[in-house]
Protein backbone atom coordinates (compact mmCIF):
# COMPACT_ATOMS: atom_id res chain seq x y z
CA UNK A 1 0.00 0.00 0.00
CA UNK A 2 1.27 3.72 -0.91
CA UNK A 3 1.87 6.02 1.78
CA UNK A 4 1.25 9.45 1.33
CA UNK A 5 4.66 11.91 0.90
CA UNK A 6 3.91 13.94 -1.85
CA UNK A 7 5.95 17.05 -1.77
CA UNK A 8 3.67 20.86 -2.60
CA UNK A 9 5.62 23.11 -4.87
CA UNK A 10 4.39 26.89 -5.13
CA UNK A 11 4.21 28.85 -7.66
CA UNK A 12 3.12 32.56 -7.84
CA UNK A 13 -0.07 31.69 -9.37
CA UNK A 14 -0.47 29.40 -6.58
CA UNK A 15 0.15 31.84 -3.98
CA UNK A 16 -2.08 34.24 -5.04
CA UNK A 17 -4.80 31.60 -5.01
CA UNK A 18 -6.98 31.30 -1.92
CA UNK A 19 -5.92 28.34 0.14
CA UNK A 20 -9.18 27.15 0.24
CA UNK A 21 -10.02 27.00 -2.92
CA UNK A 22 -6.10 24.71 -3.60
CA UNK A 23 -7.84 22.09 -0.53
CA UNK A 24 -10.72 21.93 -2.60
CA UNK A 25 -8.73 21.41 -5.68
CA UNK A 26 -6.68 18.67 -3.68
CA UNK A 27 -9.71 17.38 -2.27
CA UNK A 28 -10.89 16.88 -5.89
CA UNK A 29 -8.25 14.72 -6.87
CA UNK A 30 -8.15 12.67 -3.89
CA UNK A 31 -11.73 11.66 -4.60
CA UNK A 32 -11.54 10.86 -8.09
CA UNK A 33 -8.56 8.70 -6.87
CA UNK A 34 -10.71 7.06 -4.23
CA UNK A 35 -13.47 6.88 -6.53
CA UNK A 36 -11.27 4.78 -8.51
CA UNK A 37 -9.98 2.40 -6.04
CA UNK A 38 -13.66 1.61 -4.68
CA UNK A 39 -15.17 1.48 -7.84
CA UNK A 40 -17.72 4.34 -6.85
CA UNK A 41 -19.74 5.01 -10.27
CA UNK A 42 -22.29 7.76 -8.23
CA UNK A 43 -18.59 9.84 -7.14
CA UNK A 44 -16.97 9.29 -10.67
CA UNK A 45 -20.01 10.97 -12.51
CA UNK A 46 -19.90 13.69 -10.13
CA UNK A 47 -16.58 14.68 -9.97
CA UNK A 48 -16.13 15.02 -13.65
CA UNK A 49 -17.58 17.07 -16.27
CA UNK A 50 -19.70 15.62 -19.57
CA UNK A 51 -17.08 16.75 -21.58
CA UNK A 52 -14.41 15.11 -19.85
CA UNK A 53 -11.12 14.04 -22.33
CA UNK A 54 -9.54 11.17 -20.59
CA UNK A 55 -6.24 10.46 -22.04
CA UNK A 56 -4.12 7.33 -21.21
CA UNK A 57 -0.25 7.30 -21.06
CA UNK A 58 -0.30 4.78 -24.35
CA UNK A 59 -2.12 7.51 -26.25
CA UNK A 60 -5.83 6.24 -25.53
CA UNK A 61 -8.39 8.75 -24.80
CA UNK A 62 -11.67 8.06 -23.50
CA UNK A 63 -15.02 10.38 -22.87
CA UNK A 64 -16.33 10.38 -19.65
CA UNK A 65 -19.17 7.31 -19.71
CA UNK A 66 -16.09 5.47 -21.33
CA UNK A 67 -13.60 6.16 -18.50
CA UNK A 68 -16.53 5.68 -15.99
CA UNK A 69 -17.66 2.18 -17.43
CA UNK A 70 -13.42 1.24 -17.54
CA UNK A 71 -13.15 2.15 -14.16
CA UNK A 72 -16.12 0.65 -12.66
CA UNK A 73 -16.30 -2.80 -15.03
CA UNK A 74 -12.99 -2.91 -16.63
CA UNK A 75 -10.23 -5.95 -16.31
CA UNK A 76 -7.81 -3.08 -14.69
CA UNK A 77 -9.07 -3.00 -10.85
CA UNK A 78 -6.74 -0.21 -8.81
CA UNK A 79 -6.25 -1.20 -5.21
CA UNK A 80 -4.40 2.00 -4.27
CA UNK A 81 -3.03 5.44 -5.55
CA UNK A 82 -0.64 7.90 -4.30
CA UNK A 83 0.93 11.29 -5.74
CA UNK A 84 4.36 12.49 -5.53
CA UNK A 85 5.24 15.79 -6.73
CA UNK A 86 1.98 17.71 -6.85
CA UNK A 87 1.22 21.07 -7.73
CA UNK A 88 -1.54 23.39 -8.81
CA UNK A 89 -1.67 26.33 -10.84
CA UNK A 90 -4.84 28.18 -11.56
CA UNK A 91 -5.93 30.30 -14.44
CA UNK A 92 -8.84 32.87 -13.18
CA UNK A 93 -11.25 31.62 -10.63
CA UNK A 94 -12.60 28.29 -12.49
CA UNK A 95 -9.51 26.75 -13.79
CA UNK A 96 -6.79 24.64 -12.01
CA UNK A 97 -4.42 22.35 -13.56
CA UNK A 98 -2.94 19.95 -11.39
CA UNK A 99 0.68 17.96 -12.06
CA UNK A 100 1.83 15.39 -10.10
CA UNK A 101 3.69 11.60 -10.50
CA UNK A 102 0.69 9.35 -10.14
CA UNK A 103 1.71 5.90 -8.32
CA UNK A 104 -1.00 2.93 -8.26
CA UNK A 105 -1.16 -0.30 -7.21
CA UNK A 106 -3.52 -2.45 -9.08
CA UNK A 107 -4.81 -5.90 -10.29
CA UNK A 108 -4.48 -5.90 -14.06
CA UNK A 109 -6.04 -8.84 -15.86
CA UNK A 110 -5.71 -11.35 -12.66
CA UNK A 111 -1.49 -9.75 -12.46
CA UNK A 112 -0.96 -7.61 -10.07
CA UNK A 113 1.07 -4.78 -11.13
CA UNK A 114 2.88 -1.34 -10.18
CA UNK A 115 2.67 1.55 -11.78
CA UNK A 116 4.40 5.24 -11.76
CA UNK A 117 3.59 7.51 -14.71
CA UNK A 118 3.29 11.46 -15.05
CA UNK A 119 -0.06 13.09 -14.97
CA UNK A 120 -1.57 16.20 -15.36
CA UNK A 121 -5.59 17.08 -15.36
CA UNK A 122 -7.57 19.59 -15.51
CA UNK A 123 -10.29 21.05 -13.02
CA UNK A 124 -13.28 23.17 -14.04
CA UNK A 125 -14.93 25.24 -11.08
CA UNK A 126 -18.93 24.06 -11.76
CA UNK A 127 -21.59 25.57 -9.29
CA UNK A 128 -18.25 25.56 -6.70
CA UNK A 129 -17.74 22.55 -6.97
CA UNK A 130 -13.68 21.30 -9.10
CA UNK A 131 -14.69 18.90 -11.59
CA UNK A 132 -12.57 16.99 -13.88
CA UNK A 133 -12.37 18.28 -17.59
CA UNK A 134 -9.59 16.78 -19.36
CA UNK A 135 -6.30 14.88 -17.83
CA UNK A 136 -3.48 13.35 -19.96
CA UNK A 137 -1.14 10.55 -18.16
CA UNK A 138 2.41 10.39 -19.77
CA UNK A 139 5.23 7.28 -19.25
CA UNK A 140 8.32 8.72 -17.15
Amino acid sequence: MFHCYGAFAQTAAEADAPKDEKAAVLMAVSQLNQAMVDRDKATLELITMEELSYGHSGGEIETKKAFIDDIVQGDFDFIATDTENQTVFFSGDDTAVVRHIFLIEAVNKGEKVNIRIGNMMVFNKHQSQWKLLARQAYKL
